[in-house]
């Protein structure tokens, strides 16, 4: 039995204590001559997912929608189902924005999001959801790009949304940004879902006009990012994924076509992690060749430097060098001032090591080392030192070069302390292989030493 986490963020936002809501229901019973005994702990196996038989779901519908003053269906409080049935899934377990009749306007959306939030904090230890594949995972990506578009994205709500609430959202998004940086996902996707849950939801239900709207949907698509990417680091794919479309449909709401091409640049990126190149290669280029302002600077270089990695790995040789060539034009006309807040990850030495990655997988391996080790020279933060010296000690063992390899894994590992992050163990891992295959040397010790950071559990 799951959860009913539908009911439950309706029952918080509507402020019903679980006996109030019984005691309702036995009211409204009573109104139509039926004798009902229900108290909290009923309430609190409906939470559970146990849904009561007869009338009482419509009830419930009845009391919660009167007091939020809005039409509500049995699929909205998760008891679309027969009795015993499990409660109806939210964005977080199946589709995204698109994929029905309710999930397609912005008021549907914002409610289904906000279920999936207070689920994703409820049950942050339990394995989240399957990745979207086919049609399913590409179809965000078309909707964000095609019509219709949202005309009028004001709200009618309790509380009045100000610039400053939407000013604490994106100093929230800098703050997280930081804090996923330096001490990995998966210390700071908890505190994303928790503020998405706590500060963020109530506001998008609040009262605001289209152009403050607009703002929120930005900000709040930002923050939705910021946790798809914790969710990734995390290596929960699928939740990952499903905030990445809730950040592209917010980011729709917001107009803000520049923000949505950075959204489709991190499902670019996941699908690279995934294997999925051809996907990675054709959402790219929903953003480099779409008409009008999809990109900036910064981001054309990220997307073809990602674009030449796949097509590296799919054989590609010309269409790799192709991609090379356009990211490094592009990264001549970065203005750090120009760009908005989130691409500021595209810092010097991120494209030297997309394309050592590139030109290793063509085995070019001595401009792959060239690359390498000019992205290594470059200033970064911690979590991009790490990454950098991963890609360099690859390099450096391809080359021939285990002591150099040894001595850069060493810098690796000693980078990487405090740093709670999934995807980077696992590299850090493959680091490790690749050393033991030379016995008796430093780089074998190297192997030891990244071994017992590797102990310490997340």
């Amino acid at each position: 039995m799951e959860p009913n986490s539908q009911l439950d963020v309706l029952l918080d936002q509507s402020g019903i204590s679980r006996a109030g809501l019984a005691s309702r229901i036995n009211r409204l019973g009573a109104e139509h001559d039926v004798t009902l005994r229900y108290d909290h702990t009923a309430v609190a196996r409906w939470l559970k997912g146990q849904r009561p038989r007869g009338r009482v779901p419509e009830l419930i519908c009845e009391v919660l929608g009167a007091r939020l003053e809005r039409t509500l269906t049995l699929a909205d409080i998760g008891m679309a189902g027969p009795p015993g049935a499990l409660p109806a899934p939210h964005p977080l377990s199946s589709g995204g924005a698109g994929e029905d009749d309710e999930g397609a306007t912005l008021g549907r959306f914002v409610e289904r999001a906000a279920v999936s939030w207070r689920s994703d904090q409820m049950h942050a230890d339990t394995p989240g959801p399957a990745l979207l594949t086919g049609a399913a995972a590409v179809a965000p990506v078309w909707e964000w790009e095609n019509p219709p578009d949202d005309l009028d994205v004001s709200h009618q709500g309790k509380r009045g949304v100000s610039e400053a609430d939407v000013a604490l959202l994106h100093a929230a998004r800098g703050h997280y940004e930081h804090l996923y940086r330096n001490a990995g996902g998966v210390a700071t996707r908890p505190r994303v879902v928790g503020f998405l849950t706590g500060e963020v939801a109530p506001l998008l239900r609040g009262d605001y006009d289209d152009g403050t709207g607009r703002e929120l949907c930005r900000a709040a698509g930002a923050l939705a990012a910021v946790s798809g990417i914790c969710a990734y680091d995390a290596d929960e794919q699928g939740l990952a994924q499903r905030y990445f479309h809730q950040a592209l449909r917010l980011g729709k709401a917001s107009g803000d076509r520049l923000f949505g091409g950075y959204v489709v640049s991190l499902l670019v990126n996941q699908a690279l992690h995934l294997g999925d190149n051809r996907r990675a290669i054709a959402c790219a280029e929903a953003v480099l060749r779409t008409p009008g302002p999809h990109s900036t600077p910064a981001l054309a270089t990220d997307l073809y430097a990602m674009q030449a990695k796949a097509y590296a790995r799919i054989g590609d040789r010309r269409g790799a060098h192709s991609c090379m060539r356009s990211a490094e034009t592009c990264s001549t006309r970065i203005r750090p001032e120009e760009e908005p807040e989130e691409t500021g990850y595209v810092q010097p030495g991120l494209v030297q090591v997309r394309l050592a990655e590139a030109l290793l997988v063509l085995g070019e391996l001595e401009p792959a080392r060239r690359y390498a080790e000019e992205a290594a020279r470059a200033p970064a933060h911690v979590r991009g030192r790490v990454n950098r010296l991963v890609t360099l000690t690859g390099v450096e063992l391809r080359t021939g070069s285990p002591e150099r390899a040894a001595e850069t894994a060493v810098r690796m590992a000693d980078q990487a302390q405090g740093i709670e992050s999934q995807l980077l163990r696992q590299r850090m891992r493959q680091v490790r292989e690749r050393l033991l295959r030379h016995p008796g040397t430093p780089a074998a010790q190297a192997a030891e030493l990244i071994e017992e950071t590797l102990r310490v559990p997340l």
